[in-house]
């Protein structure tokens, strides 16, 4: 999955199909696309229905013959045909001639690392479906830090983690490449998943995960961090009776569910900076760890993440978009590559 920049700067169009959000980078016009990646059919005759924003409103809500899908899947195409009918309608009919006035339409799309070739071919077939020529891929994680400006054409290291709605990416980038990283299965929806279980366990509350963030109502302004109120008010349905209802939970006790999904996290990095050879660990210590991804917003990690690693933490300005962003700094030739040449003597 190696593409060179003059590869890239050939390209027309990119794409990161995300399991939360889609976006879409034309070359010269900017973002143009940033939507829910959901689709809502009418599973009688087929039709696409809504896509983006609308069939997620609709998630939970529809008769039985509309069916609410997501064709992608922790960065990787499970429906190909349901992925380009929800690609076609995102972009949009005008858009959409635009870039078939192309010759030679080429597209530029992320895939998460270490992927298999099979999820790399769907990712190609969608793009392929819709019009382009030739797909070039590159690692979300080397997108994602030239969209935050990182410098990773440089000899220091730099840490990423990519925070996703279905899995987590951390690695350490010197030199324009990948040192070492790891994928872990655990991202903002496990997160969610993790809430939602406490409650229904413990006060015998349910909550509508797909219309609301359940983490943000729980945790309000506070995160995971032990500062503010000792109990939050949080409405929803009871298990029993299937009536509305408020309780007051502690939520020392939402904290501590957060922390068991999290924990898978917190050892991979523990792993990553073991296999890292000393110099590079050394220049983390200096510029530590950059969050991007819509999941690094989350309240609190980032302090988390300062506790156990003792290293400094950022995140990212627009950490959701970096992403796509830096597909489209590539595309647009603002990066220069950094070429090493052998010595002469």
């Amino acid at each position: 999955m190696t593409v060179s920049l003059e590869q890239l700067r050939r390209c027309h169009v990119a794409v990161d199909l995300g399991a939360a959000r889609t976006r879409v980078y034309v070359k010269g016009a900017g973002l143009v696309v940033d939507q829910p990646s959901v689709a809502a059919v009418n599973i009688r005759n087929g039709a696409l229905i809504a896509v983006g924003e609308f069939a997620e409103q609709m998630t939970g809500r529809t008769p039985d013959y509309i069916r609410v899908t997501r064709p992608v899947s922790g960065g990787t195409v499970v429906d190909i045909d349901m992925a380009q009918r929800m690609l076609r309608h995102l972009l949009g009919e005008k858009l959409r001639r635009q870039l078939r006035r192309k010759p030679r339409l080429r597209a530029a799309a992320c895939t998460p690392h270490e992927a298999d070739p099979l999820a790399q071919r769907a990712t190609v077939e969608t793009l392929v479906g819709l019009g382009a020529r030739r797909v070039e891929l590159v690692d979300t994680l080397i997108a994602a830090a030239v969209g935050c400006g990182l410098p990773v054409e440089q000899p220091t290291a730099t840490m990423i983690m990519m925070c996703g709605a279905a899995t987590t990416q951390v690695a350490v980038l010197s030199l324009g490449s990948i040192v070492t990283a790891a994928r872990i299965p655990v991202g903002g929806e496990a997160v969610d998943h993790a809430v939602i279980q406490h409650l229904r366990h413990q006060h015998e509350l349910m909550l509508p995960s797909q219309s609301v963030r359940p983490l943000q109502i729980a945790l309000s302004e506070n995160g995971l961090t032990p500062q503010g109120p000792s109990t939050t008010e949080i409405h929803g349905r009871d298990v029993a009776t299937g009536l509305a209802r408020s309780v007051r939970v502690d939520t020392a006790a939402v904290r501590d569910a957060i922390h068991t999904p999290l924990t898978a996290v917190l050892d991979s990095i523990g792993r990553i900076l073991r296999d890292c050879p000393p110099d590079l660990v050394a220049d983390l210590g200096d510029r530590g760890i950059m969050m991007v991804g819509g999941s690094a917003l989350l309240p609190g990690l980032d302090q988390m993440l300062r506790d156990s690693t003792g290293m400094p933490v950022h995140i990212a300005e627009r950490p959701d978009v970096c992403a796509v962003q830096g597909l489209g700094e590539m595309m647009e030739g603002n990066i220069a590559s950094m070429v090493l040449s052998p010595l002469t003597t």
